[in-house]
């Protein structure tokens, strides 16, 4: 029998899965958003991932019913795993996928878990559940597998078909199966690891090494900031080296960087150990806007500006650059900051929608005719504010703060 794969979750990492497995197999693409649901039916994917010609395949069934589920054989789920506000991993969506996979399972069915999450989280978290939902055995009637997924918003090069694929499984045969499965669709590298909780722990460390790496140059660029040398000369001297790896300063926000770590802190506090690298880099880099402020305060002063008087204009609402994703972005926490020493703030994203924008926050997609504004932040580096001089935006008293050396040098643009 041929197999057929549901995908729990049709967002940036469910998505581009079904369409590429809908190539070669049967595909259930299901989704509790309706209009998101309705959408890809008719060939529109709101995040830009995937054209229209990809979506109209017949063997890819978009659906928010669970019935069409039922004859599936092999299940990855693929929902989100974000964080309380108290910096704790929230399970609830990978709890309900869980449920609603023990619901559909049958004997000698797979179920893969693409989703980030602390090791141990797929055996001992998700594994229950299905069990319970299921009244199935665990490595008797049904098994499990971990594949991290690598998607990285926004890049056109570095996609799901040529990027490396871990995969693991909870028995050699089941690990040998998923190989098998991600290696009929996918031109990239296929690497097999010993278990599940090594693919888990591999996906978080990525995340990790990320966040303490940008926290340091964050770091670096504040001690620099105050000692007048400018941080982006100092990386590109350093970069001459052949062994130095080059990041640069700026905002971490998002789902992955500036969430996952915080799942391996608290999986390690449950077994006695708070890693103290990992939590200092991740509460500097949530500390940035903070820190980004007082800069703006004190330069604001060093230009004859009364903070309590001036206005700004945040370029950029995403997280990342080119994308209009706004979860988690640091740009915002820019922005309520700032709201609460300057008289006036706004943001401007050409490129976040309408529907992505939050209540109470004067996001503009369009700056008006000769408005001017006391201080300017490029805090995304997105590609079309290149068309854009920063300098015809400031007041005669003004300036430029440029997080991510955007632009070029100049007597009235700063940087991080």
């Amino acid at each position: 029998m041929e197999d057929k794969v549901g995908i729990l979750g049709t967002g940036y990492v469910g998505l581009p899965l079904a369409v590429i497995f809908g190539e070669k197999y049967e595909v259930v693409a299901f989704d509790i958003n309706k209009s998101r649901i309705n959408e890809l039916k008719q060939g529109y994917d709101r995040n830009k991932q995937i054209k229209k010609g990809k979506l109209k395949n017949k063997r890819l069934l978009f659906t928010n019913s669970e019935v069409h589920l039922k004859k599936c054989n092999i299940y990855i789920i693929t929902v989100p795993t974000p964080i309380f506000k108290n910096k704790t991993p929230d399970l609830r969506y990978i709890s309900r996928a869980s449920k609603l996979t023990g619901r559909l399972l049958s004997h000698n069915n797979i179920v893969v878990y693409e989703s980030t999450v602390f090791p141990g989280a797929t055996e001992e978290f998700c594994v229950p559940i299905l069990e319970k939902i299921s009244g199935l055995k665990f490595n008797k009637d049904f098994f499990v597998g971990y594949s991290p997924e690598r998607i990285n918003v926004g890049d056109n090069e570095n996609t799901i078909d040529n990027v490396s694929k871990i995969v693991s499984g909870s028995n050699n045969k089941t690990l040998d199966k998923l190989y098998s499965l991600y290696k009929s669709v996918l031109s990239s590298k296929i690497y097999k690891v010993s278990s599940i909780k090594v693919a888990e722990a591999s996906k978080i460390t990525e995340n990790v090494q990320r966040d303490v790496n940008i926290a340091l140059i964050n770091e670096l660029s504040i001690v620099f900031n105050n000692l007048n040398i400018d941080t982006n000369e100092v990386l590109k001297a350093a970069s001459t080296k052949w062994n130095f790896n080059k990041y640069q300063p700026g905002l971490v926000g998002g789902h992955c960087i500036g969430v996952d770590p915080y799942y391996l802190v608290h999986k390690s506090k449950s077994h006695g150990f708070k890693p103290e690298i990992i939590s200092n880099a991740r509460n500097l880099n949530e500390k940035m806007p903070g820190k980004i402020c007082e800069i703006l305060k004190s330069k604001a002063k060093q230009h004859g500006l009364e903070p309590k008087f001036c206005s700004a204009l945040i370029m950029g609402a995403s997280f990342k650059e080119n994308v209009k994703d706004i979860r988690n972005s640091k740009s915002i926490d820019l922005y309520k900051k700032l709201s609460l020493i300057l008289n006036y703030v706004e943001i401007f994203d050409p490129i976040v929608e309408a529907e992505n924008k939050i209540e109470d926050l004067r996001i503009s997609s369009k700056i008006q005719n000769n408005k001017k504004f006391d201080i300017i932040v490029l805090s995304v580096a997105h590609k079309i504010f290149s068309k854009i001089n920063p300098l015809e935006l400031i007041t005669k008293s003004g300036f430029v703060y440029d997080i991510k050396s955007f632009y070029k040098k100049h007597p009235k643009i700063y940087r991080l």
